[in-house]
């Protein structure tokens, strides 16, 4: 049963990373194999079409380049979130990308935005955030370990590189952290120790000072 229950979550952690890349490769495959261009199903802010982008940008890519700078942050990312935070693994994932989407059609300038970068982004929040908050021993190191290896990524928030979405980045990166807070309670928590009293700890009052029970100091006054 225990054997069952490891291969369903090894299952889980590979599983979801593995088909969420074959997807986005798969659609640029199209895109290349047809000679078509699937930019205009981006997010395209404060438009009614474009709105359409918030649920498509995430599987949209410009160029190779693009899509493998995704794929490998991608991958890690997914299979930290599903191995340590998998009881709310499908809502972070799902949730966190559609108010990506969202807010990136609130916020950002008047051009189509498209890429995983958002929900790279997301998870790279959401993963950090969570560890530091939870204060977890695992989670910690976890977060440790994310923030040696992405940690440059956060200057990408900022409009500092012309044709990057720095607004999806941002999205992504606010939405991570606000999911963090309010799922600071699930999955692998800090925990108190909790001390099991003894019989021999029934021997000291509260103030710590040695209390024997009667019968010893029967047993004691009968030796004297």
């Amino acid at each position: 049963m225990k054997d069952e229950k490891k291969l369903t979550i090894y299952q889980s952690v590979f599983l979801i990373p593995v088909v969420f890349l074959l997807l986005i490769w798969g659609i640029y495959w199209v895109e290349i194999q047809f000679g078509l261009n699937f930019n205009k199903f981006g997010v395209y802010p404060r438009s009614f079409k474009g709105f359409r982008g918030v649920f498509c940008m995430h599987f949209i890519h410009s160029n190779v380049n693009h899509l493998f700078n995704n794929s490998i942050p991608l991958f890690v990312l997914l299979s930290s979130l599903f191995y340590f935070y998998k009881d709310v693994a499908y809502k972070v994932l799902l949730f966190g990308g559609f108010f990506t989407g969202f807010f990136t059609w609130v916020i950002a300038r008047e051009s189509y935005h498209i890429g995983a970068s958002g929900i790279v982004y997301l998870l790279f929040s959401f993963v950090f955030f969570s560890g530091i908050i939870k204060k977890h021993y695992r989670l910690v190191a976890l977060s440790l370990i994310i923030i040696f290896l992405y940690g440059s990524m956060i200057w990408y928030v900022l409009p500092i590189k012309e044709g990057m979405s720095w607004e999806g980045h941002l999205s992504g990166f606010l939405v991570g952290l606000i999911l963090a807070i309010l799922y600071r309670k699930k999955g692998l928590v800090k925990r108190e120790h909790q001390f099991i009293e003894t019989e021999f700890d029934s021997f000291f009052d509260e103030n710590g000072n040695f209390n024997p029970p009667i019968s010893i100091k029967e047993d004691e006054n009968e030796k004297l």
